[in-house]
């Protein structure tokens, strides 16, 4: 499955920034969410393999760059900050 990697690396990006950068409790929901999307871009694949690898792809690129809460920063941002201490 082409969209697996991009969905769990949307996961692994998402608790990483939260939980070890900016030192946020650990969420269950973001594991669990994850999974659930996997199977869903996994049985997307098997309908239109184009289009869920073109969405797993942009999904990522969008978690990248968005607040998914608005008091931590996005991915971007908590690297640009990091980039800025050193």
């Amino acid at each position: 499955m082409k969209t697996t990697g991009p969905v769990l690396a949307i996961g692994a990006i998402t608790l990483a920034n939260n939980v070890l950068f900016n030192d946020k409790p650990f969420d269950w929901r973001v594991p669990v969410a994850t999974g659930i999307a996997t199977g869903a871009f996994a049985l997307a694949e098997k309908a239109w393999p184009e289009g869920a690898i073109a969405l797993a792809w942009m999904a990522l690129v969008t978690i990248l760059v968005t607040r998914i809460d608005p008091k931590v920063p996005s991915p971007v941002e908590t690297l640009n900050n990091w980039w800025k201490s050193t």
